[in-house]
């Protein structure tokens, strides 16, 4: 659970450091609604980059940030809506865009959601600790980044697989970079390292995405009322929220976004993606693979199974066939000339290879359910192709230039052609199956508590709506922190 007990003289030390660095801290209802900033905020926010290294960036933690990379205000719901010419598919689309945050992923509002809380409780000192990353790309970004605005230490781990441009960007921002062996999959070797620096070092503090119940909140929180907003303005009487669609990662978009979504639509489904290479959900499986983002092999520990009803195997394949369709030359002209709408595909570059497999993953859920162009599906776009024009670069030394034969070939076969196969609608008995799968990871290796294992599958709902009911706590702690620097 979120433990909010304060400590008292290290509470002390971090609102000095937080009035002698200009920090002002956000709270989770300004995320959600950042029409309540104070107007000499944003004000200032007028001549800052989106990914400026300020303090001030803490307020641009929202899924309604101004699309533009600097000086940018406040607007509606980022979101993107896919024709039926793109997917072939006449149940439309929705992604939440995440390339508009800060670092240009999502994943810094789950970091935020782990650290704050332990900041303006005191629990983290951030004069003499280092906060430690743990993650297979993004969340480990969003971190580091987050603890240089909040004037903390920090440490990032990832595996030595990821690509080029979180490694390059990660060494002038973290204070700390550590490589574990492996790829998207090795998730086991990162805590493995997380567990050595606990033995071997001073004054650090995990911060695990995985089990990190301030990730689930913050999704609870923000990207829920986001996505029902999001779906409001496309939604007509008639039409149906059919479902939510998100891959697993940390579990803390697919269960914090899904739990809120199914509170205010009862009659919709959360489906959770994963990668065919490594079908940890689907058949207890493993494996290495190249959809990066999404981190695998276990469940995580903030995962309401309970509330999952469908598991989705994506190959991978599929989605590296499907970024070079999407943003070289070739492939923009071929979808140009099947008439799928210019604006549509400028804007194919919002999606990186996680986001193209939610979108595979939404496809199938749409053909598998046979819904229509009333039934409308959400789901999220973490990154964008940004943060992985290395990839690209590897495909084309590997697979040659890419043609308009390819591009046929992608589209037909790896877009329109995706089929109803490694799915499964879950019963009763496979979330159990799923949900006790998370012994192994986090009571043998991990030490947590089997008694809260339990809790989670017999106290159900309970146990999640206490996890969500922190939000307002943590709201005024983050409202008594910030009077306390004397700096609003």
């Amino acid at each position: 659970m979120i433990d909010l007990k304060k400590d008292d003289s290290q509470l002390k030390k971090a609102i000095d450091r937080a009035r002698e660095r200009n920090i002002i801290i956000p709270t989770f209802k300004q995320m959600k609604n950042p029409e309540f900033l104070p107007a000499k905020i944003k004000e200032k926010l007028k001549g800052i980059g989106l990914w400026d290294v300020n303090p001030l960036n803490l307020f641009r933690i929202t899924w309604k940030n101004e699309p533009s990379p600097k000086g940018g205000s406040f607007g509606a719901v980022n979101a993107l809506e896919f024709p039926e010419e793109l997917t072939g598919v006449s149940s439309p689309i929705i992604g939440l865009v995440g390339k508009w945050f800060p670092t240009g992923s999502h994943k810094v509002g789950a970091t935020f959601g782990c650290l704050v809380p332990r900041l303006v409780t005191g629990q983290f000192d951030p004069a003499h600790q280092k906060a430690v990353w743990p993650s297979t790309g993004n969340f480990c970004r969003g971190g580091a980044y987050n603890a240089a605005l909040l004037a903390c230490e920090s440490i990032a781990i990832l595996p030595e697989e990821m690509s080029l441009e979180r490694f390059e960007w990660l060494s002038h921002i973290a204070g700390e970079v550590i490589k574990t062996p492996g790829c998207e999959s090795n998730v086991k070797e990162i805590f493995d390292k997380c567990w050595e620096l606990l033995k071997t070092r001073e004054n650090v503090m995990i911060f695990n995405q995985f089990d990190e119940f301030g990730n689930y909140l913050w999704h609870n929180s923000v990207t829920g009322p986001a996505a029902e907003e999001a779906l409001g303005k496309i939604m007509a009487e008639e039409d149906r929220f059919a479902g939510f669609v998100a891959t697993s990662g940390s579990a803390g978009t697919v269960s914090g976004c899904g739990d809120y979504l199914k509170e205010k639509f009862p009659g919709c489904k959360t489906a959770v993606g994963e990668a065919l290479q490594c079908p940890t959900l689907l058949l207890s499986g493993f494996g290495g693979h190249r959809i990066e983002g999404i981190g695998d092999k276990h469940v995580p520990w903030i995962h309401n199974v309970r509330n999952t009803d469908m598991v989705i195997a994506v190959d991978d394949s599929d989605c590296m066939s499907l970024i070079r369709l999407f943003n070289e030359p070739a492939g923009k002209a071929f979808l140009k000339k099947q008439g799928v709408a210019e604006n549509t595909v400028n804007n194919l570059s919002l999606l990186g290879i996680s986001s193209v497999s939610n979108l595979l993953a939404s496809l199938k859920f749409s053909k598998y359910y046979e819904l229509t162009s009333r039934d409308i599906i959400l789901t999220v776009f973490t990154d964008s192709m940004e943060l992985y024009t290395s990839r690209l670069e590897d495909l084309r030394q590997t697979h040659g230039k890419y043609s308009e034969n390819d591009a046929m070939r992608d589209y037909h076969c790896s877009l329109l052609g995706v089929k109803v196969d490694h799915m499964l609608e879950l019963n009763h008995y496979d979330r159990k199956r799923i949900h006790n799968l998370k012994y192994y990871t986090w009571v043998e290796q991990q030490g947590k508590d089997v008694d809260e294992l339990n809790a989670q599958w017999t106290d159900f709902p309970d146990y999640w709506k206490r996890i969500q009911s922190h939000a307002d706590k943590i709201d005024r702690l983050i409202e008594e922190f910030n009077q306390n620097t004397g700096l609003l």
